[in-house]
Order: structure tokens, then C-alpha cells, then sequence
């Protein structure tokens, strides 16, 4: 199944680490952050995880949740979540969905079978609290995830879904960002009171509005 940007996020059961979910309930009104590693008790994987756990206050500020997924069954996540634990000196505090028989994984299209036939490649999916999938990455197993990135995108995500903005290469949260081309320059002086640059007719730059 290919999902695309806009897609409603499939919905599914699950055994995880912190209990049964039923996905959309456990979305509730929120962001998350859904992400699989291709497997248990291996080392990029190992520090991935532990890295979601420790900047668990990052994504808390953001309102995002996050839940991890592997093929492995729950009782090889359990007993991994301690190497984990021990290895990042953090303690994990988002589940990690059981799915041996790869009904998650099929439903979100994150088994390559050119990469691997039976291990899950490395996919984030960032899904709005209208359960709208707002951004896919895949990476493949031999390269970790890049959190900073993560969050970067997820500050640009969480920006533009309240403003008439668009982030330019780079971007980092607190520098100044572009003003959409369906925004006028009249409307643009309500909509952005700290002022804008033309620097060309469609582009315009203004001081991040939320601060």
C-alpha cells in the first residue's frame, strides 16, 4: 500500500510495550510521531531508541508522541527495552508495537523487499492531530536517523499548519521564514504585523510569527 501526504493514517490494533492500542484512539488529538527499526537487539537501532527516549521533554514541548515498531514479537521487545535502558542510561517511556506477522509493516508500506524481505526499513511517518500523514522518510538499516532533522521538521510541520508561512532551506526554529504566494502584500500587513522583505515578488520574508 503507498501512502502519500494528506493520507489518513490506516488505522490498526496492536500489542505494545505499554499495552493494546487501538492507533487512532491512541493519536487521540495530538501529533505523533511513528517510526520502525528493522529489528530487536541491534545496534543502530539500540541507539535510536534510546535517543527518542532522551529527548523525550524535546518532543513533549512539541506535543508529540512517538511509538516505535518492530517485526519482533513483545517479548523480545521487553526484554531489549532494558539494553536499551542501560546502554542510553534513560529510561524508555513510548511503547514499541509488537508485529511478528508484519500487518503494521504491510499496511504502511515499510517492508522493501529489494532492501529485505522480512525486516522493516527505517520510516518515519508524522501524523497531525487529524490524523493526516504530514511527513514520510525512509532511511535504509545501515543509517541512523538524524533527530535533530526530526524535530526541525516537526517545528516547521507544527508552524505552517498555523500560519500562511513556508520554512526556507535550513530553517531552524526562531529565524524568519517566507510568506505563502496566496497571501497579497495587503493582506500580508494584518496577517504579519512585524512587517516583510520583498526580496523578489514571490518571495517574501518575515520574523517568525509565533514569537
Amino acid at each position: 500500500m503507498s501512502l502519500h501526504l494528506g493520507d489518513i493514517a490506516p488505522d490498526f490494533n496492536a500489542d505494545t510495550t505499554q499495552g493494546q492500542i487501538n492507533f487512532h484512539d491512541w493519536i487521540s488529538d495530538t501529533w505523533v510521531m511513528l517510526f520502525s527499526h528493522p529489528a530487536d537487539f541491534t545496534p543502530v537501532c539500540t541507539t535510536e531508541l534510546g535517543k527518542t527516549a532522551l529527548l523525550a521533554g524535546e518532543f513533549a514541548k512539541r506535543g508529540v508522541k512517538t511509538i516505535a515498531i518492530s517485526v519482533d514479537d513483545l517479548a523480545s521487545h521487553n526484554k531489549w527495552v532494558s539494553d536499551i535502558e542501560e546502554v542510553n542510561n534513560v529510561k524508555v517511556n513510548f511503547p514499541i508495537i509488537a508485529d511478528p506477522e508484519k500487518k503494521v509493516a504491510l499496511l504502511y508500506d515499510m517492508i522493501h523487499p529489494n532492501a529485505s524481505e522480512k525486516a522493516t526499513v527505517r520510516s518515519v511517518f508524522i501524523i497531525g492531530p487529524d490524523k493526516k500523514i504530514k511527513l514520510t522518510l525512509t532511511y535504509p538499516a545501515s543509517t541512523g536517523r538524524n533527530f535533530t532533522e526530526l524535530l526541525r521538521v516537526i517545528d516547521s510541520l507544527q508552524l505552517t499548519a498555523n500560519y500562511q508561512v513556508a520554512t526556507p532551506a535550513d530553517w531552524v526554529n526562531g529565524e524568519d521564514v517566507i510568506i505563502t504566494p496566496a497571501v497579497t502584500n495587503e493582506a500580508a500587513l494584518t496577517k504579519f504585523p512585524k512587517g516583510f522583505t520583498s526580496v523578489k515578488s514571490y518571495l517574501r520574508i518575515t520574523p517568525q510569527p509565533n514569537l
